[in-house]
């Protein structure tokens, strides 16, 4: 049973899960963690236990098979029945329209008959406030317009009105069109209108998978993950998301259940790494503006280790009664408590995001002196915080150590300021800057390693293992053929290893111990073994974690190690960075094979 076998579709401003039955079970408006009108993903309310969904139902329906127009985020879905078949177009508009990009809070669904006399219902029942508020509907001739307590969205179609209405199978003879978005009248017929957005859809991600440096091998597989990742940044601002849903659990029954709408500094990191390894520099541009927001406010408050999209600072955490979760795993969580946390390897995510802007020549506005000079600030708070104690990057709410991890990240805020300082011609600063990091790199060489344990460890002086140590080759910290690094990943492969997967960490956190392996460190391993020379391990390991995919490539958090069923919040952008980076890293030439 996998529940999370669901296309994503979206234009950077919103986005849709949909499953092989052409159902869309998540949408939320007006961005990615605005209200759900469509929320069947998460149940419904138990006086309505059958809206939150925009479904298209074939009568008879056998079978259904989904995929996407190649390199593109155009989702297609065939519905095949005992009289007849019909293909679903889905997208939500991305395009150049009048020398600008255009990207409206829309999705377009056109329905077309393949074979035979197919008979559909469409059925479509927005909810508001997270399934408490039904909405009013009213008609026009050619539209449904569904008002609720803070906002109203309008369904535009050429579809028989009073079908839709009542939830009436009919005969699909021709194409039918319907676009759900603003409460706006269009500019053209709802035929030509659909057809031209998703002609030019279609060619804005065409056109910009085209422009992408992908490896030889695993192709197939990078380009999707590159689509989702920028699906999942927000283009007015510039800020990437953890994720497009909130409150699948990272096990079932387990409680983990959170919230990943917004933007991780060190998710964010992560990401635009990836899609820097890519050529497609753009999105760092976009969320360097948007971090550089989050540095000017710093003289205000401490940095937090997550924002809201819009650069929202406070996230409260609430949950939601009405809505009885994913597979009736509650709770329903909206909002995070993690931006309270002391997370301090945030000024390490920071920099190292920002940290190839001072350098690349391809940048339309690359930063100045004054960017770096607020980094700096950025720096003095790593020197400060290096040592001391804090939540970590798995984010434990009720006990704080000196994290390797966190301690790491600092490291690496000093490193790249250095770095960052010569290249711009700060010859002193770069002095002093590498000074600090040699000086912060011996502390934590020194208080990291467990000789009892015969490896580095999560905390300072500690002894619990923690496969967030990986780091220490990913940031340039350690030479992964250092005898110590050898020791630290038998041991980690020894005590958190299961097959190719890894656990996140030994030691139980605050709601007992993992039972799901965590993506993101799975793809750790295998480039840490990447980069000590065990390249056919690598490449077995990867493989493998290829195939946890569904069928449409894409990735959630987590993974029972036993069945491979996915859990967590989906699509997950630090597992579709772990595909990008270990397809570049064991990518071989295409002159080397034969």
């Amino acid at each position: 049973m996998n529940d999370l076998e669901l296309g994503v579709i979206g234009n950077c401003a919103v986005a849709a899960l949909i499953d092989r039955d052409a159902r869309v079970l998540w949408y939320c408006l007006p961005r990615f963690d605005g209200d759900p009108v469509f929320h069947a993903l998460l149940g419904a309310p138990k006086d309505a236990s059958d809206d939150g969904v925009f479904a298209i139902e074939l009568e008879d329906h056998v079978h259904s098979w989904q995929s996407y127009v190649e390199n593109t985020a155009v989702l297609q879905t065939e519905l095949h029945g005992k009289q007849g078949s019909l293909r679903i177009t889905d997208f939500a508009p991305r395009l150049f329209w009048r020398e600008r990009l255009f990207y409206p809070q829309a999705i377009v669904r056109r329905l077309t008959p393949i074979s035979g006399s197919p008979r559909i219902r469409i059925r479509l029942r927005p909810r508001f406030d997270y399934g408490a508020s039904a909405p009013i509907r009213t008609y026009g001739s050619h539209h449904i317009r569904y008002v609720g307590p803070s906002a109203t969205i309008r369904l535009t179609t050429n579809a028989p009105i009073d079908f839709i209405r009542d939830e009436t199978f009919f005969n699909l003879r021709a194409p039918i069109d319907l676009i759900l978005g603003p409460d706006e009248t269009l500019q053209e017929g709802v035929v030509e209108t659909a057809g031209r957005l998703e002609e030019r859809t279609t060619d804005y991600w065409r056109n910009w998978t085209h422009r992408l440096a992908i490896p030889f091998e695993f192709q197939d597989a990078v380009i999707r993950a590159a689509v989702t990742l920028k699906l999942c940044t927000y283009e007015p601002t510039g800020a990437i998301v953890a994720a497009l849903t909130t409150s699948i659990p990272e096990g079932p029954g387990t409680q983990r259940n959170w919230d990943y709408r917004f933007c991780w500094l060190r998710d964010s990191y992560f990401v635009v790494r990836a899609l820097n390894r890519l050529s497609a520099v753009r999105k760092m541009e976009n969320y360097f503006r948007w971090l550089m927001n989050v540095v000017a406010s710093l003289h205000e408050t401490d940095i937090q280790p997550v924002y809201g999209i819009g650069l929202e600072s406070a996230l409260v955490e609430r949950t939601v009664p009405g809505l009885p979760g994913y597979r009736g795993m509650g709770p329903v969580r909206v909002g995070n408590q993690a931006y309270e946390h002391s997370q301090h390897d945030n000024c390490g995510n920071v920099i190292l995001g920002v940290a190839q802007m001072f350098v690349d020549r391809r940048l339309l506005s690359p930063p100045g002196h004054e960017d770096f000079l607020r980094l700096e600030e950025l720096g003095r708070k790593a020197l400060q915080l290096y040592d001391k104690p804090d939540a970590g990057m798995w984010e434990y709410r009720t006990r704080a150590s000196i994290h390797t991890t966190s301690s790491l990240m600092c490291w690496a805020a000093a490193d790249r300021l250095a770095r960052i300082a010569g290249h711009i011609g700060e010859t002193q600063r770069a002095g002093e800057w590498r000074s600090h990091a040699d000086r912060m790199k011996q502390v934590i060489l020194e208080r990291s390693w467990s000789h009892k344990r015969q490896s580095f460890v999560e905390s300072f002086d500690g002894e619990f293992l923690d496969a967030g140590v990986l780091l220490m080759t990913e940031v340039g910290f350690i030479d992964p053929h250092d005898p110590r690094m050898a020791a630290t990943v038998k041991q980690l492969e020894k005590v958190l290893g299961r097959g190719p997967h890894m656990m996140r960490y030994e030691a139980a956190d605050d709601f007992g111990m993992p039972g799901t392996a965590f993506n993101t460190c799975s793809f750790w391993r295998i480039d840490a073994l990447a980069r000590m020379g065990r390249v056919e391990e690598a490449r077995e390991y990867f493989e493998e974690m290829l195939k946890l995919r569904n069928r449409l490539g894409l990735m959630s958090e987590d993974v029972d190690p036993k069945t491979g069923e996915m859990w967590g919040n989906y699509p997950q952008t630090y597992s579709l960075v772990g595909i990008v980076n270990c397809a570049m890293r064991l990518t071989r030439s295409w002159e080397s094979v034969t």
